[in-house]
C-alpha cells in the first residue's frame, strides 16, 4: 500500500470578529487576526489584534522593500465615510482577510521579516515593557502568544526568529523561580544561537544555563568549557552582559 502523500503546510488567516474602541480623542476598529496552519494537525488557534493603520503601515513597507514584486497586491482602501457602519466594517473585515491570504501567497512576503513583525512585534514590545517593569507573569503570557505565532511561521522564517522570545521567556521563568522551565527554554534557544553565530546571545545564554545547571544538579562541565572558550573569543568584541540585560535592551 502506497504511503499517502503529505499535504503541504500553509498558513491560514481568519478575521472572525471586530470591535470598536473609543478613546478620549479617537475612535477606531480593531480586527482579530487568527492564525492556523493547514496540512498538519494544528489545534492551536492563536490570535492578535490589529488596526487598519497596522495593515496600511505593513503595506507601505512591503511596497518600499519589494516594489514591482508586490505591485499587484491591493490593500483595501481607507474608508472616508461610514467607518463604523456594521455593514462596512464587515466588508472591510472580509477584505482584509483576503488581503492577508494574498500576502502569504507572495513568496517574498511570507519569507520577509516585515511579515513576521506585523504578526508579533506589538506583543513582543508589550512583553518587554512588562518584563522591564518586573511583571513577569504578564510578560510570559505575551511571550507565549509571540512564540506560538513564530512557531507557525518557522517553515518560512529562520529559527533565529525564536531566539529573542525564548531568551526573554527563560529570563522570566528564572525570575519567577521556575528553574526547570527556564532551563528547558534556554536549552531550546542555544542551537540556533550556535548555528547562526548570534554573539550577543551565546555567552549570556551559556552563563544562564551553567547557573541553572548548578541549581538543579545537572552536569555543566561541557557548558562551562564552551562558555570559557566563547568569552575568550569575544574579548573586546562583545560587551559583557547578562542574558537579562541583553533581553531588556532588545526592544528599547
Amino acid at each position: 500500500m502506497l504511503k499517502q502523500r503529505e499535504r503541504p503546510v500553509k498558513l491560514l488567516f481568519e478575521i472572525p470578529s471586530t470591535r470598536i474602541v473609543q478613546e478620549h480623542l479617537s475612535k477606531y476598529v480593531v480586527y482579530e487576526v487568527v492564525l492556523m496552519r493547514s496540512g498538519s494537525f494544528d489545534s492551536r488557534r492563536v490570535s492578535v489584534q490589529r488596526r487598519y493603520s497596522d495593515f496600511s503601515r505593513l503595506h507601505q513597507r512591503l511596497q518600499e522593500e519589494f516594489q514591482e514584486e508586490v505591485e499587484e497586491l491591493v490593500l483595501p482602501p481607507k474608508l472616508l465615510r461610514g467607518n463604523f457602519c456594521p455593514e462596512k466594517v464587515s466588508g472591510r473585515r472580509l477584505a482584509l482577510q483576503d488581503y492577508l491570504a494574498q500576502l502569504f501567497a507572495a513568496r517574498c512576503v511570507r519569507h520577509s521579516p516585515l511579515f513576521a513583525g506585523f504578526l508579533s512585534d506589538a506583543e513582543q514590545r508589550r512583553a518587554h515593557e512588562l518584563l522591564r517593569a518586573g511583571q513577569f507573569e504578564g510578560a510570559v503570557e505575551q511571550l507565549q502568544t509571540v512564540l506560538e505565532i513564530q512557531e507557525k511561521l518557522l517553515p518560512w522564517q529562520k529559527p533565529t526568529l525564536l531566539v529573542p522570545t525564548l531568551a526573554a521567556l527563560a529570563v522570566c521563568y528564572r525570575d519567577l523561580e521556575k528553574p526547570e522551565q527556564a532551563l528547558g527554554t534556554a536549552q531550546r534557544a542555544l542551537p540556533p544561537v550556535r548555528r547562526y553565530g548570534l554573539k550577543s546571545y551565546r555567552a549570556p545564554l551559556l552563563e544562564l544555563l551553567v547557573d541553572l545547571g548548578y541549581q538543579l544538579g545537572r552536569p555543566v562541565a561541557q557548558l562551562q568549557e564552551e562558555l570559557r572558550t566563547q568569552r575568550d573569543a569575544e574579548r573586546g568584541e562583545v560587551s559583557r552582559r547578562s542574558l537579562k540585560e541583553v533581553v531588556i535592551h532588545e526592544f528599547l
